[in-house]
């Protein structure tokens, strides 16, 4: 059977093809752009044939229809390893959980604990050799995928083909059922406008960073606002390791700064676990020989990190506490995102010849009251820790940038306070005194 006549052999609607799921089956949606829409639509609408169908995913935009249409989670339970803001909304209202985690070893948390006995995602078309290719969602797809007991395919020709890599492709031997249909346009995620914060908290850093450096560039808005003050500076021959491939490095290519000449393993190709932001970048990857497409399990490999020379670092937190306890999840108890690679990346930058890495938050921020509160707090009370104390490197305000390696604790509370918003100064010196991790008696 030739490899078009297998593809017919496997077509299914979407209805037919969810048939396969049973009451008490754990289903995968992988991540992101993968999401299957059609395939998650179908499902969700066998809700009262099915009971206990437990559902994971991770950075869906939504809507997660099957999560959506069971407000009991008597029939469709939903978890996801790292909240996008829907998902976090989904949350909010009782209708996912939280999968905690380390990006880098989630493919082996199903390799050696975890069951899938349908993956459903979404691919490019199949190519004259057979394969389909896993495009923005490659860094966790595959390894997912291998794990399932049935495989089924939704091909969306909206996607981008990226190139590998490895683990960048599945072929039609391999899967099961193939599901087409009309998609949407591809989800974007457009920039925020800056704040004032925002431009110097860039600004801090961007002394940091040499010509020749290699970049991992976070989720969020700092990203692109580093991308953007990095494209204006005279910065040359920069690179791309990273976790998630946004806007902020097709600007970079634009300005000509993104070359990827230095990077050692893979000279003059930027390399992403998973891509999304703007219909520009998703064209700019699209068969680009520049761009490669690698499981997380080795982009987010501290190891192969730290072999990169000037491997620099920069990514978001919510919070930082005396100690340089860094929270980027949650507030409070209330799950925000997720530890995703964030900790990966500041072990592998921290390990790099010239590496650094620079965790980034404003100094302060209002609550709904019209309340300014500091986000330099004195100690942690039930917030989620991502990244420990002994592993804390730069942290960056508006304020300015401190390095606490190898700092004792009374020199990491005197330079954090100096980051902080004026108007919590005092008070957090107070509270340093009574922790017992102060020795200063002058004010900053």
């Amino acid at each position: 059977m030739n490899i078009y006549d297998e593809y017919r052999s496997k077509l299914r609607t979407p209805d037919e093809a969810v048939k396969v799921v049973k009451s008490g089956d754990w289903i995968d949606y992988t991540s992101n752009l993968g999401f299957p829409a059609l395939l998650d639509e179908a499902l969700a609408k066998r809700r009262d044939e099915l009971t206990d169908v437990k559902i994971r995913g991770n950075l869906m935009f939504g809507p997660v229809k099957a999560a959506e249409c069971d407000p009991s989670r008597t029939h469709f339970i939903y978890n996801s390893w790292h909240f996008s803001a829907y998902e976090r909304s989904l949350s909010d209202r009782g209708l996912c959980n939280f999968i905690p985690m380390i990006f880098r070893q989630v493919v082996e948390y199903y390799k050696h604990f975890l069951t899938v006995n349908v993956a459903m995602m979404c691919v490019t078309p199949m190519d004259e050799h057979g394969y389909f290719n896993l495009s923005c969602a490659t860094g966790v797809a595959r390894g997912i995928l291998e794990k399932a007991d049935l495989v089924i395919v939704e091909v969306n020709e909206n996607l981008p083909r990226i190139l590998g890599g490895f683990d960048e492709t599945i072929h039609i031997s391999e899967v099961d059922y193939v599901v087409e249909g009309a998609h949407a346009p591809l989800h974007e995620l457009p920039a925020g406008t800056p704040s004032q914060e925002d431009l110097l908290i860039a600004d801090h850093i961007i002394p940091y960073i040499p010509s020749g450096a290699t970049l991992q560039l976070g989720i969020g808005n700092m990203p692109n606002i580093i991308g953007k003050r990095l494209a204006e500076s005279d910065l040359k021959d920069l690179g791309m390791h990273t976790e998630l491939c946004g806007d902020a490095y097709y600007e970079l290519y634009k300005a000509g700064r993104l070359t990827n000449r230095n990077i050692q393993m893979h000279r003059g190709k930027g390399a992403a676990g998973m891509v999304f932001g703007s219909k520009a970048l998703y064209e700019w990857v699209n068969n680009n020989p520049g761009i490669m497409a690698c499981p997380l399990s080795y982009i987010n490999d501290p190891y192969i990190i730290g072999q990169i020379d000037n491997m620099i670092s920069i990514n978001n937190c919510i919070a930082v506490d005396l100690y340089g306890q860094i929270c980027a999840e949650s507030v409070g108890q209330r799950q925000i995102s997720g530890t995703g690679g964030q900790l990966d990346f500041l072990t592998g930058a921290s390990i790099s010849r010239g590496g650094k890495s620079f965790i980034c938050m404003t100094s302060s921020f209002t609550d709904r009251s019209g309340k300014r509160k500091s986000n330099i707090v004195p100690h942690f009370s039930g917030d989620i820790i991502t990244d420990p104390r002994s592993q804390a490197y730069y942290i960056v305000t508006e304020y300015g940038v401190v390095n606490l390696v190898g700092l004792t604790t009374w020199e990491r509370a005197e330079r954090l306070i100096s980051i902080a918003h004026p108007q919590f100064r005092d008070e957090l010196i107070r509270e340093a005194d009574r922790q017992n991790i102060w020795v200063r008696s002058n004010k900053i």
